[in-house]
């Protein structure tokens, strides 16, 4: 918990804005638009201890997904207000650290959902033609001109995990080229056209010419398809993995691949991948013609990366405007009207027995007038915003700040 609440009532041009990793220039314009103009864009991250650093003086943060905010590098960061995800995933980020802290963190879960859903389609075609094993052979000179291994997509069977947004329409997709398509999720999900539910795991894999998996990185599906998942896949079928990378035993993937089980293989995700370009890459599915290896760009296209920048940088603006935090990952979620009339008050407390009473009478001992007050909360943090008819709220934050639950108090102008 920090040691005092850190109360934010900035201009909007003296609210510093640092976005890491080269995110699309989209946000930096929504800021801008939005009347933000201390925006500074970096095209990396940075190392840890000049992260710590820079963030001294930064309200708002955007980053992608090699920057690694732990919880030493948040506690340093007092006047960090918010911090933007510009991807998918938020692993990268210590969340529970942060909403103890009064730090919302939102992501664009929903962003590169068409990107990545191509991209698995189209190595679904090429994996099924033998395409990659005929590119490496032709690059050595050979002529591997013969229809052995090859097959078209129609009438074969896509096994999903994970039949979330990605899922959902790549099975859609695959529909479109004559694909069967099971899936399986361990949340009740409802099929989109001819899809059908499995009911384990095992199913699905039995099912498969092609399995893709998208699913999160959790302590369940790190190592999830290992060896005898993969030993459980028909003989001649394929594996792709554009989730996460430590879903799948590299190891055990690359012995399937060896021994002629697996007919081939792309991967976009890996255990370990390069914290920068310069960085080199290594894997021991290198060498092997029939796996496509792609440096994580799943969601690397200029549409993907475009409608993440204006998702996060709107986010972000909304809950520097309003205090709105809907599409929090680890934040108690509030839809907000603007506030023209009265002073907004945003207070992040620990939810404790009582706590909104004696919020309440911190309001009614200063005498103002109430013009509206939202509650939501988690086990552990609530977030409680007041709208009030006053020209001073000096008084309410010296209140509100003295109660022993609080974590942060921000007004908004």
């Amino acid at each position: 918990m920090p040691g005092l609440p850190t109360v934010l009532s900035l201009s909007k041009d003296r609210i510093r804005i640092l976005l890491l990793e080269g995110i699309d220039g989209s946000a930096v314009r929504q800021f801008e638009e939005a009347g933000y103009t201390n925006v500074v864009a970096e095209p990396a991250t940075l190392p840890a201890g000049e992260l710590a650093s820079r963030l001294e003086d930064v309200h708002f943060l955007g980053i992608r997904s090699r920057t690694k905010l732990t919880e030493d590098v948040l506690q340093r960061a007092s006047r960090l207000a918010a911090v933007g995800c510009f991807c998918i995933g938020t692993d990268q980020v210590a969340t529970t650290a942060a909403r103890s802290l009064g730090i919302p963190v939102f992501n664009a879960p929903y962003g590169n959902t068409r990107s990545v859903a191509e991209l698995v389609l189209a190595e679904i075609i090429l994996l099924m033609r033998g395409i990659p094993a005929r590119s490496a052979a032709a690059h050595r000179g050979e002529w591997l001109k013969s229809s052995e291994g090859a097959h078209e997509v129609r009438g074969k069977t896509l096994s999903i995990v994970g039949y979330g947004h990605i899922g959902m329409q790549l099975g859609v997709l695959a529909e479109g080229l004559g694909m069967q398509v099971v899936f399986f999720d361990t949340a009740p999900r409802l099929p989109l056209g001819n899809a059908r539910a499995a009911g384990t795991l095992g199913d699905v894999l039995g099912a498969a010419d092609v399995l893709s998996l998208h699913v999160p990185d959790t302590p369940s599906t790190r190592g999830m398809i290992g060896r005898e998942e993969l030993r459980a896949m028909r003989p001649g079928s394929h594996v792709i993995n554009a989730s996460r990378g430590g879903v799948v035993d590299i190891g055990a993937l690359a012995e399937a691949l060896r021994s002629g089980h697996l007919a081939g293989a792309a991967v976009d995700v890996f255990p370990q991948e390069p914290a920068s370009p310069r960085d080199t890459f290594e894997s021991e599915l290198q060498g092997l013609d029939n796996v496509i290896l792609t440096p994580h760009i799943g969601g690397s296209t200029h549409e993907a990366q475009q409608n993440i920048a204006i998702d996060v940088a709107t986010k972000l603006v909304q809950y520097s405007d309003t205090g709105s935090t809907v599409g929090a990952v680890n934040f108690p979620e509030v839809s907000l009207p603007d506030h023209v009339s009265a002073r907004r008050i945003l207070h992040i407390h620990r939810n404790e027995p009582g706590v909104l009473t004696a919020v309440n009478q911190v309001l009614a001992a200063s005498g103002v007038n109430i013009a509206g007050q939202y509650l939501q909360t988690l086990p552990d943090v609530g977030y409680v915003v007041m709208d009030v008819e006053t020209d001073d709220v000096s008084p309410l934050i010296d209140g509100l700040g003295a109660l022993d639950a609080t974590v942060r108090t921000r007004w908004l102008r």
